[in-house]
């Protein structure tokens, strides 16, 4: 039986992208995903981009009989942990459910984990982690801090689980990945970023209004500490953050250990120069006002990606232009997203 990796949340944005450069590198990938933020639809995009078919088992990973259940019938090697929820907002209003499923659900999977002698496993963190960081950029060595959100917290709670499990068990193979701010689409046109409902991310509003499903973008802030006013981020390409993703897998089952990684481009972008690139690239004229800033939200992050660079001979090749281009390719392409199964 071939071994195969495991990606929870790998129906959604980051992990279908993912999954897409497992199947080109010619892994065997199981997908597992509750479809409460993706479509399952997203399968045959994969599998037309990639020329290869993920099996797809729906489920959640707080189901501890279930995971249980895959990893018995299966030869997992890996795992990929994608699951979870993601807006910063949200997060606010509703922490106990990010508490719920980002550190519980973890924890069940670490549990099937291990009761299945499966240790390597490669997580999706945050660089919210590092909180309402003074100096940029920020690297590996900067200070944890106490995140400016629930999600943030939730992350950072999971990293520290994850640490612990390593030093008492150095079976434990462990890659921690710090996103920044991912963006894009796949080159094709047919993988993109998908949220039930209104999305909570600067370019899916964007791409949303220029194709008139918005009337106007709300730029949350317009009186940061920064050059103009508006939150700055370190954007960086969905591919080149799944590219990363398999240079950490093969450099953690090659090494061992634990080890954490920023992936981000070092390049740090104000809303209303994302603004300016999108109408640049789309000629699509965007309307927005401000608003107030949002609880959460720090004014500045960008990252110092040198430690993947050296570790994994990984760097961003994809500039904010790209990012654009490719998202609006995506919008152009499949302008209501995924169609519904």
């Amino acid at each position: 039986m071939k071994s195969k990796i495991l990606v929870t949340g790998g129906a959604g944005y980051i992990g279908s992208h993912t999954v897409v450069s497992l199947l080109e590198s010619g892994h065997e990938v199981i997908i597992f995903d509750n479809l409460i933020n993706s479509k399952k639809s997203v399968l045959k995009n994969i599998a037309a981009v990639s020329g290869r078919e993920a099996e797809f088992i729906e489920g959640d990973v707080l189901d501890a009989p279930l995971l249980m259940e895959v990893f018995e019938k299966n030869n997992i090697s890996a795992v990929l942990h994608f699951a979870g929820l993601k807006a910063v907002g949200d997060s606010m209003i509703n922490p106990l459910s990010y508490y719920e499923n980002n550190v519980s659900g973890t924890i069940t999977l670490l549990k099937a984990m291990e009761a299945n002698n499966v240790f390597t496993l490669v997580f999706s963190s945050s660089a919210t982690v590092y909180g309402d960081a003074k100096v940029m950029p920020i690297s590996e060595l900067s200070p944890l801090s106490k995140p400016t959100n629930p999600y943030g917290n939730s992350k950072l709670v999971v990293e520290d689980i994850l640490r612990d499990i390593q030093q008492a068990d150095e079976r434990w193979k462990v890659a921690i990945l710090r996103y920044f701010n991912p963006i894009g689409a796949h080159k094709s046109g047919q993988l993109g970023e998908h949220p039930n409902g209104r999305p909570n991310n600067l370019l899916p509003l964007l791409s949303k209004v220029a194709i008139g499903h918005l009337p106007e973008i709300l730029v949350y802030g317009s009186d940061h500490a920064t050059p103009d006013g508006t939150g700055i981020r370190d954007y960086i390409h969905v591919s080149d953050l799944a590219n990363g993703h398999l240079r950490a897998l093969d450099k953690i089952t090659r090494t061992g250990g634990i080890e954490e990684w920023n992936l981000g481009t070092g390049i740090g972008y104000s809303v209303l120069e994302v603004i300016a690139a999108f109408e640049e690239v789309t000629k699509q004229k965007i309307p927005y006002r401000f608003s107030s800033k949002r609880p959460g939200d720090v004014a500045e992050c960008w990252s110092d990606p040198s430690k993947a660079s050296r570790d994994l001979d990984w760097t961003a090749n994809l500039n904010l232009k790209d990012m654009v281009r490719d998202t609006w390719r995506w919008q152009t392409n499949c302008p209501t997203g995924y169609p519904d199964l």
